[in-house]
């Protein structure tokens, strides 16, 4: 039977999926017909998702994981084709911020940035590249931030992003003969519940700094993601960067 959905028969297991741009994005696949593995750390926000999924006729598995946690990464990719046979995109969605200088950010803090949205990278990538090399195709996307580029004042954020940015480019170079793919999507203020997470003082001044500006919305990022993964397997959309119009 023909299908116009350009993903069909696809696998993508998205990290950090149970809210905002990670959710956004399994519903704009699972649109294009790919079968989504569903992984965070909260369950019961999974399980509401698949149920979304599903009556939209969709094929999902929710796992309950924690990128930042190697063996607990290891074992969501084990599981993704232990269930589906095989893995056409990870997307690494996963990470946590707190946009305040240095002297704002404690310890804590900025250990939780880096092994989330750093390690929490490098260890979903490191399980799922063998067998992405034994098909000789995949399509890795990170979403790192603008902050990963257009550096601003947050520095434990921005230098956890400037690394994910970094890393992507040279993971690309390394891997691209094997047929993967790598996508860097460098998103700037999106309406999501990143700020929700952050303490009362950095989140006031990080709402005051955006103040009535229009936001980016997840579903502008999830489309963004379906655009680099559906195009040719010859093209290989290096980076996304997009920006709320009104922010400078």
């Amino acid at each position: 039977m023909q299908t116009d959905k350009k993903l069909s028969g696809r696998v993508a297991l998205i990290a950090g999926a149970s809210s905002g741009i990670g959710a956004a994005t399994a519903l704009a696949l699972v649109e294009e017909g790919a079968s989504v593995v569903i992984a965070a750390r909260r369950m019961p926000r999974l399980e509401a998702l698949a149920e979304r999924i599903r009556e939209r006729g969709g094929e999902v598995l929710p796992i309950e994981a924690d990128v930042s946690d190697e063996a607990q990464a290891a074992a969501m990719v084990e599981r993704a084709i232990g269930d589906f046979g095989r893995l056409d995109m990870l997307l690494c969605v996963a990470g946590v911020g707190v946009a305040a200088p240095f002297r704002n950010t404690t310890t804590a803090e900025y250990r939780e940035m880096v092994e989330v949205n750093f390690l929490g990278l490098l260890y979903p990538i490191h399980a799922a590249l063998p067998a992405m090399q034994r098909q000789g195709a995949g399509h890795i996307v990170i979403v790192s931030s603008g902050t990963g580029r257009y550096i601003h004042p947050s520095t434990v954020y921005s230098g956890t992003k400037h690394a994910a940015s970094a890393m992507a480019e040279s993971l690309r170079r390394e891997i691209g003969r094997d047929g993967i793919r790598v996508t860097c999507i460098e998103p700037g203020a999106v309406r999501t519940e990143f700020t929700s997470h952050m303490r009362a003082s950095v989140r006031e001044a990080v709402e005051q700094r955006l103040g009535d500006m229009e936001q980016l919305e997840a579903a502008d990022i999830a489309a963004a993601i379906v655009y680099a993964v559906t195009q040719p397997r010859r093209v290989n959309v290096n980076i996304l960067t997009l920006y709320p119009t009104e922010q400078a």
